[in-house]
């Protein structure tokens, strides 16, 4: 007649389990470095960035994107030449000369009207909403950089009133020339916006013309016939 062993007690339970355990874990451990099982706890590999793979749809999204995929901006702490070196063309407005342009231009600096940035968008470019609201975010700089460096008055009444900006469309490159030439006319700062070709559309088009800040009525003489974007 054979003999019953006893059961195994708790604690044999207990150190057999953890032995297992144990052993289980180092061989998962092995296959999972030499690369035989996927590690759960394994970082991420970075999203790829970069021209080829961009996408469209994250253009606005709040992260880390790589600066080789940017819009060159003006610096700040460049100078209008240095600007246009470095890539990104935030075109000088060449001031129009002659006594009578120079003599307008005194008279509305004066004036304590409201004051306006108008953002002269082209439609024809094709570019996302993301990419507009980059563009014309570089106009913006670009015209408070050139007012910003002649002291311009101008500057701080824009900026005590709210600093308005109004979005305006054009379907063309040359409605975009014709407007900055008029505005340059005026005594008006008329900054053209060159995209540095890194995203979605050719290097050197001409995406925005920021116009003021200046009086509501000197611009409206430029712009007032456009439609809002």
């Amino acid at each position: 007649m054979t003999e019953l062993r006893p059961p195994p007690t708790p604690l044999a339970l207990l150190i057999g389990t953890a032995i297992i355990a144990g052993v289980s874990g180092y061989m998962i451990g092995i296959a999972s470095s030499l690369g035989l099982l996927p590690n759960p706890f394994a970082a991420k590999e970075p999203r790829r960035r970069g021209v080829d793979n961009y996408d469209d749809e994250e253009e606005s999204e709040a992260e880390d994107i790589d600066s080789s995929i940017l819009d060159h901006a003006p610096n700040w702490a460049n100078g209008v030449e240095a600007d246009k070196r470095d890539g990104l063309r935030a075109t000088a407005a060449k001031k129009a000369e002659g006594k009578k342009e120079e003599v307008a231009k005194t008279a509305w600096e004066g004036s304590n009207e409201e004051c306006k940035l108008v953002l002269v968008v082209r439609t024809d470019l094709g570019m996302t909403k993301g990419k507009i609201a980059a563009q014309c975010g570089h106009a913006t700089l670009a015209c408070y950089k050139n007012l910003l460096r002649a002291k311009s008055p101008i500057l701080k009444r824009w900026e005590r009133t709210g600093q308005a900006k109004v979005a305006l469309q054009v379907k063309s490159e040359e409605d975009l020339e014709t407007l900055q030439a008029t505005a340059i006319s005026l005594g008006l700062v008329a900054e053209v916006i060159a995209d540095a070709g890194r995203t979605q559309i050719a290097s050197g088009s001409h995406t925005v013309l920021g116009i003021g800040p200046a009086p509501k009525s000197v611009i409206d003489k430029v712009t007032g016939h456009l439609k809002l974007l």
